[in-house]
């Protein structure tokens, strides 16, 4: 089978597609044929050991995926070959991929491969964020800074499930277009000049909850928009530099500012996120969840699916179609 590896993480020109055995699948296990891969911001960072958390060498890009099972290990029950699912285990930049089962999860029909293999993590964090830690209520007003982004674009549509007002901030044209014809009702270009007042505008005041994953110039002036009792997400950090925040701004509006992490959700409360993944793909069976796709890439163009993932050009989660 093939995959993509590189022995260094100095620069995605070090990635390499290469031919590798076929992955057997070991006790509680399942082999998958790797139809789609997400690949993100996050994925780009950690293929150039720009992350928090530096992954092995020789190093294969990935974290969740989508396709067919082909094999199951030993005390695997639930899932036979030919299941569509969607898995989350490193190295998804391959043919095949093991994944323990309880990583492993039932695509619904109403999702494509495309669709599933961007799902998971995007969908949870949102999920997580504004119910566990905005608890958004219904009728209250979310600002998505970067919101017409993977993760920007779930939390768009998770907000409006729960009953939010949703006002999407993006950079273009295109993706303001793309975020409104997804689910936000209002949209915010990113201009620093006049901005808190287009965007009290678009709230029709002062907003309740701020989600970004961006944390770039317009972090503080988003917090200092915040109505009382706001709460303010921190989800990544795409627009680079790590920002500050005057430590009395919080305290003048009784305001909070909440981090946001679905890898120690998973960690930490695994039994938790597992159940919010399940009621995401409940919500996509029904038809109340339907996620866009961004750009697809063929297998053989992974080193410009990590470049354009990193550049934040993207409207939607980026996929690597891989197989099929």
């Amino acid at each position: 089978m093939r995959k993509v590896e590189a022995q260094t993480l100095a620069s995605i020109a070090d990635y390499r597609l290469i031919e590798a055995p076929a992955p057997a699948a070991k006790p509680g296990e399942v082999v998958i044929e790797v139809a789609a891969c997400g690949v993100g911001y996050v994925d780009a960072l950690v293929s150039l050991g720009r992350y928090q958390v530096k992954p092995p060498l020789p190093h294969t890009p990935g974290q969740e995926m989508a396709g067919r099972v082909v094999e199951t290990g030993a005390g695997v029950t639930g899932f036979a070959p030919g299941d569509r699912v969607l898995a989350s285990a490193p190295g998804g930049f391959a043919e095949r991929v093991t994944a323990p089962a309880a990583a492993v999860q039932a695509i619904p029909p109403a999702l494509s491969f495309e669709q599933a293999a961007g799902f998971r993590i995007n969908h949870v964090t949102a999920l997580h964020g504004l119910r566990d830690r905005a608890r958004l209520q219904p009728g209250e007003t979310l600002v998505v800074l970067g919101g017409a982004g993977g993760v920007g674009m779930a939390a768009v549509q998770v907000g409006k499930i729960l009953g939010a007002k949703v006002v999407a901030v993006a950079s273009s044209d295109e993706k303001r277009a793309f975020a409104l014809a997804h689910g936000a009702d209002h949209v915010v270009e990113t201009a620093p000049e006049g901005w808190r007042d287009r965007l009290k505008a678009a709230c029709g005041g002062a907003p309740d909850v701020v989600f970004d994953p961006v944390c770039g110039p317009l972090f503080e002036p988003a917090f200092r928009s915040l109505g009382w009792r706001g709460r303010h997400l921190v989800v990544g950090f795409a627009g680079g530099p790590i920002p500050a925040l005057p430590a009395n701004l919080p305290l003048m509006k009784g305001a909070a500012l909440m981090g946001v992490d679905v890898r120690q959700h998973f960690l930490f409360d695994a039994a938790r996120a597992q159940a919010q993944l399940d009621e995401l793909l409940a919500w996509a069976a029904d038809g109340r969840l339907s996620p866009p796709v961004g750009r697809v890439f063929a297998f053989e163009a992974f080193a410009d699916a990590l470049e354009f993932a990193l550049s934040g050009k993207g409207a939607g989660k980026t996929v690597l179609r891989i197989n099929g």
